[in-house]
């Protein structure tokens, strides 16, 4: 068994899989996760209370699961993305994963390619395995920690003392008993937060937002990241000034982390490039239209958000960008058909000292959602 075990870990390998570590399986302590959602910092993302039960007991996921396969995916690349700050062209900033077609689709195949292969070498059944990437009701860093992949950091990621914060998590639930690698250890407890970090704490203090009340806990509705894909309505006020050039993603309290120092640019077998997104101009993304939206983020992660969100977070990085020739295209933004793009195409135009400007163009504000956030616009009063 050891020996077959260690062959499919080199096959896995073989197909792209940077990381690749067994874990046997067990119903996980759900009180950290319960309390997290009792205190509403999942925000909006009511499918964690839905799937809770499932996300502690692997097996309500699939009956007699006994193990699981964590594999990482290295997505690391050199060059842009990442950045906080506009750059001198105005280029915008993205998460590094977003900087690729879609991972969920390319590491899909892959996955079925590693389920023929517990077939072919374990004599598994179709129906006596599952794989995810990221989008079922897995706890993947918890697992990914007990194998021994690495740790949750108290940035709340899995951190690899290999890759450090630039892996993808895919897992595999299987019906097959095998051999379990250790955890990685330092402490009593190996599911410890923050296992190997340390007395640092710079992840939390870089976050812009404040997004972390303890070591490993987020709440979702002070993160850059959930703000600015899984909201899909007004992002805070008090919020946008530290969304700073970001619009999809953040990577902050993963940038800073000094395990990062060992991490090395992935292989890339499985992942296919879409660094070209990181040097678009803003201007160009807030004259964004529905066709060119399609053509350049068809098949990448960045399409989850559709074109008003990304149009919204494009505005937003406008008005903290001090560039008073954005102007022009969000005055446009704030007629558009949404009243979230409008809500906050006013936002930036006004940030940028616009105010007449708004008035003049009679843009629309009048909308409930916009004077909630606003009051009513100039020209409104003066048609009262």
């Amino acid at each position: 068994m050891a020996a077959r075990q260690e062959e499919l870990r080199e096959r896995l390998r073989g197909l792209g899989f940077e990381e690749v570590r067994f874990v046997r399986l067990s119903a996980l302590n759900g009180e950290g996760l319960r309390k997290w959602l009792e205190s509403g910092y999942h925000g909006d993302m009511h499918w964690m209370e839905r799937t809770e039960g499932k996300r502690t007991d692997p097996g309500l996921v699939l009956e007699g699961a006994r193990s699981a396969i964590v594999l990482g995916v290295n997505y690391l690349q050199g060059g842009g993305g990442g950045t906080a700050a506009l750059g001198p062209s105005g280029t915008p900033s993205w998460a590094r994963y977003s900087l690729y077609q879609d991972y969920h689709d390319t590491l899909k195949p892959a996955l079925a390619r590693a389920g023929r292969l517990l077939e072919e070498g374990f004599g598994a059944g179709a129906s006596d395995y599952r794989y995810y990437v990221d989008t079922g009701p897995v706890l993947e860093r918890a697992w990914a920690a007990r194998s021994g992949a690495g740790f949750v950091g108290k940035n709340s990621m899995l951190i690899s003392r290999t890759h450090g914060n630039w892996l993808f998590i895919a897992s595999i639930l299987t019906r097959l008993e095998l051999e379990p690698d250790p955890p990685l250890t330092r402490r009593a407890d190996p599911g410890a937060v923050g296992l190997l970090c340390g007395k640092c704490t710079r992840c939390m203090d870089a976050c812009p937002t404040a997004a972390f009340p303890a070591p490993g806990v987020v709440d979702a509705r002070r993160c850059i990241s959930y703000q600015t894909i899984e909201n899909r309505g007004i992002i805070p006020a008090e919020l946008r000034a530290a969304v700073g050039s970001r619009v999809y993603g953040c990577d902050t309290c993963l940038e800073v982390c000094p395990w990062n120092r060992f991490a090395r640019a992935g292989r890339r077998m499985i992942l296919s490039s879409r660094g070209d997104i990181a040097a678009i101009p803003l201007r160009e993304l807030l004259e964004l239209t529905p066709a060119r939206f399609a053509e350049v983020f068809s098949g990448t992660a960045i399409k989850r958000v559709k074109l008003a969100g990304l149009l919204r977070n494009a505005c937003v990085a406008a008005g903290n960008s001090g560039d008073p020739s954005l102007l022009g295209p969000l005055l446009r933004l704030a007629a558009h058909a949404s009243p979230v793009v409008r809500a906050h195409a006013v936002w930036a135009a006004r940030r940028l000292g616009a105010g007449a400007l708004l008035a003049q163009a009679r843009a629309r504000e009048s909308d409930p959602e916009v004077i909630a956030e606003y009051g009513p616009a100039p020209q409104a009063q003066a048609e009262g």
